[in-house]
């Protein structure tokens, strides 16, 4: 009984603490990460094999950054359509300015997205990395 009140108000007055431990594993999976994409460079004997290697990080850092990318995008988006609604609401003369405005800021966040495929198709097909 007298740990679990000990426990209680330790837990109270150092949150973070509990935090670290709850985290701990997470440090620890993105270390042990990082060593085996290591050791797979380390161990790539030949230039058939790095190459090997460094298709597959292409591949898989095209796909996680063009995901990152559309998903980003979508939500810069909605929140731009959002704002044209709600400002169309507030005020309905605005409604032409507002939505040519919303139409140009989609435009741009749009060209962000399709930056990052350039840069995945570079990675994909083209890759100056590759010998």
């Amino acid at each position: 009984m007298a740990y679990d009140r000990y426990f209680i108000s330790h837990r109270l007055r150092y949150p973070n603490y509990f935090l670290k431990i709850l985290f701990k594993d997470i440090e620890m999976k993105k270390i042990l990460f990082l060593m085996v994409a290591i050791a797979t460079a380390a161990f790539a004997n030949e230039g058939a094999v790095a190459n090997e290697t460094l298709k597959a990080y292409s591949v898989l850092a095209a796909g996680v950054g063009l995901g990152l990318a559309a998903l980003g995008g979508a939500v810069g988006m909605g929140n731009t359509a959002a704002a044209t609604i709600a400002g169309t609401a507030r005020n309905p003369g605005m409604g032409g300015k507002l939505m040519t405005t919303m139409f140009i800021a989609l435009a741009m966040i749009e060209a962000q997205v399709i930056y990052t495929l350039v840069i995945a198709l570079i990675a994909l097909y083209a890759n100056p990395f590759l010998g």
